[in-house]
């Protein structure tokens, strides 16, 4: 992890624990005032801003689930955003109504405006922690096709000798004049073994490649239906080139081939929209 996106992270961590400990602060008065008993009161924030937490763990395990459900994550974590903010608000303007202090006195706006920050930070830490994991640094994903570029395929540079058998030893020398006589070939087992020594050497012949080398590819591979990029196209002439990729890489890979697509288009026929868009 490089130096800048490892200090990066630890200053949002930083700013989500010092927004949750202010929101935890006014969340247990509020829950004093409507009336929680005794220690009950330690846990209620929780409820509220540890949902928060909880739900973007939910969003990181669902990255790839459909659509709808991520937006039910969604949906929850705004909600329990919105209440927090809410209730700190409250808390801070009903204190500042009752307040009679002879110093600085700022209006219920102003106070309740500036109450929201700690939750706001606390969402935004969390936010920005989920943007920084689903986007790392292309430094470090070019170090490491680098280095995997670098490392040494055993199976296609190492040749074994083959040791002469014990039981070789004693036996005569065959006769000269004698012909050789083969086994037939076994013709069922041949046929069975191709494709799995084809597939052993495609997944063997695989390897990381950066997201240039991998665009240039995706270029080559033909359209979809409506003149698309096709993801499955995509994926195959990727992997018939020897390259390894995920479903997040694809995914962005396709979508750059089509907005280039689409360029292309509006420069061709400046009059004319392009596919797919309505």
């Amino acid at each position: 992890m490089p130096v800048l996106t490892a200090a990066i992270r630890l200053g949002v961590a930083l700013v989500g624990t010092i927004g949750f400990a202010l929101s935890y602060d006014a969340l247990r008065q509020m829950a004093v005032a409507i009336h929680i008993r005794g220690v009950l009161t330690y846990a209620f924030p929780l409820v509220i801003d540890g949902f928060i937490a909880i739900g973007v763990a939910a969003l990181l395990i669902l990255r790839a689930a459909p659509w709808r459900s991520r937006l039910y994550v969604w949906a929850l974590v705004g909600l329990a955003t919105v209440t927090s903010i809410w209730a700190n608000a409250l808390h801070a303007v009903r204190l500042n109504q009752q307040a009679h202090t002879a110093g600085l006195h700022l209006d219920n706006v102003t106070v309740g405006a500036l109450s929201a920050i700690a939750p706001l930070a606390l969402a935004g830490a969390v936010h920005l922690d989920l943007v920084i994991r689903r986007h790392p640094a292309p430094q470090a994903d070019e170090a490491a096709a680098t280095k995997s570029h670098n490392v040494p395929d055993p199976g296609h540079n190492t040749i074994e000798p083959l040791a002469p058998a014990e039981d070789d030893a004693g036996l005569p020398a065959q006769a000269e004049g004698l012909p050789d006589v083969a086994e037939p070939p076994n013709t069922a087992e041949e046929a069975v073994d191709v494709p799995q020594k084809a597939h052993a050497n495609t997944d063997a012949h695989e390897h990381d490649a950066t997201f240039e080398e991998l665009l240039v590819v995706a270029r080559t591979a033909p359209l979809g239906r409506g003149g698309r990029a096709s993801r499955r196209n995509i994926e195959t002439a990727i992997r018939a080139a020897g390259y390894r990729i995920g479903k997040d890489r694809l995914t962005q890979i396709k979508d750059r081939v089509q907005a280039q697509l689409d360029e292309s288009a509006r420069h061709a026929e400046p009059g004319k929209k392009p596919a797919g868009v309505l």
